[in-house]
């Protein structure tokens, strides 16, 4: 395993990045000191995969852990499995010095971290994710929560975990359209901090799509390299921190009019990436060979680039409204300015899908 630490004072954490690291999720929790009593949850594909494999982990370092499954899917990313969670862990009688354990992909991780945050007033929580979108964002950074059907993740809270564990083995086992959503988290890596991690995507994408494990293990470190500076920086995105959302305002909008069963997320991510980078070039940010190399690689991934016809206009206009972003009618935009550079311009949700 190599380390990455996100560097937050009294609450720094290591994000643990391997290929078979999972065996080690029992040794690494009984380093935090915590108590006996913890709850794994998961989701039922996971849980069919990884799930006894974290078990015994827990159980050969003296653990005692409950399993909490869930369905899969964003849609059930919302209260009532927010509740069942809740119910789970008061039946087992999870105390204070218990830990809740999220193994699976980004919804079981901002579900399950949210719970902890907010289960006996916070217990300590740790991200085991199992997809590449998740290894390389959603688990670092303490962003947890929930959707509410008016739009993404509007009930949440910030709540670092004590650590992350990272096993790029599980990347194996995950469906090609997970892969290759996981993958335009990677790509915007490249595009809003790091020129030389979207060469190399561009370059070996054909090694990459084909889980190369030292290239896969060596990009997923690069990203949470670059995500931990930037929440080192800025925990709770009052400033820096907004650049990760590159595209994800539209993306967003496009998950809410679609009720999350359209895309995926990192599906509507590319989208929404490559409508910023466009949107950039209108406004004169943006030079036209790098809006062309954002879309083409996107594009070469497998990944959508482009707004559905019949969700452009006020249909999205009314989604972006809602984005939990929004301030006044103005939304703080992550625009472009080349690749590895960008900038904020606040623009009104009409202006944004004006220039799409």
């Amino acid at each position: 395993m190599e380390v990455v630490n996100v560097e937050l004072g009294a609450r720094r954490y290591p994000i643990y990045v391997g290929a078979g690291c999972l065996r080690e999720l029992g040794t690494k929790l009984a380093e935090t000191r915590c108590g006996a009593g913890v709850a794994v949850v998961t989701n039922s594909t996971v849980a069919d995969l990884y799930l006894d494999r974290a078990l015994a982990s827990l159980r050969d370092a003296a653990f005692e852990p409950i399993a909490i499954q869930i369905p899969d899917g964003e849609e059930h990313k919302n209260l009532a499995w927010l509740a069942f969670v809740y119910d789970k862990l008061i039946d087992a009688g999870v105390e204070r010095s218990g830990a809740v354990i999220a193994l699976g992909g980004g919804v079981v991780g901002d579900l399950a971290g949210f719970a902890a945050a907010t289960y006996l007033r916070g217990i300590p929580c740790v991200q085991v994710p199992t997809t590449l979108l998740a290894q390389v964002d959603s688990a670092i950074g303490g962003k947890t929560g929930i959707n509410h059907v008016a739009g993404k993740n509007l009930i949440g809270a910030f709540a670092q975990p004590r650590f992350v564990l990272a096993d790029v083995e599980t990347l194996r086992t995950l469906p090609r359209r997970e892969l290759i959503a996981g993958l335009a988290e990677v790509v915007k890596y490249g595009i809003i901090l790091d020129p030389g991690l979207f060469a190399l995507i561009e370059n070996q994408l054909s090694a990459v799509q084909h889980l190369e494990r030292d290239l896969l293990a060596r990009i997923v470190r690069m990203c949470c390299t670059l995500k931990a500076l930037v929440v080192g920086e800025d925990e709770t995105e009052s400033g820096y921190r907004a650049v990760l959302n590159f595209g994800h305002t539209i993306a967003h909008g496009l998950e809410s009019l679609t009720e999350y069963k359209q895309y995926l997320h990192g599906e509507a991510v590319a989208i929404g990436m490559v409508a910023a980078a466009r949107i950039s070039r209108r406004l004169g940010f943006c030079p036209d060979a790098d809006y062309q190399r954002i879309r083409k690689l996107l594009e070469r991934c497998g990944l959508p680039t482009e707004v559905p016809a019949d969700l452009r206009g006020e249909p999205l206009a009314l989604a972006l409204r809602s984005d939990k972003k929004a301030r006044g009618g103005l939304i703080n935009f992550v625009c472009l300015e080349a690749i590895g550079k960008t900038r904020f311009e606040r623009l009104t949700c009409d202006e944004i899908v004006k220039h799409l």
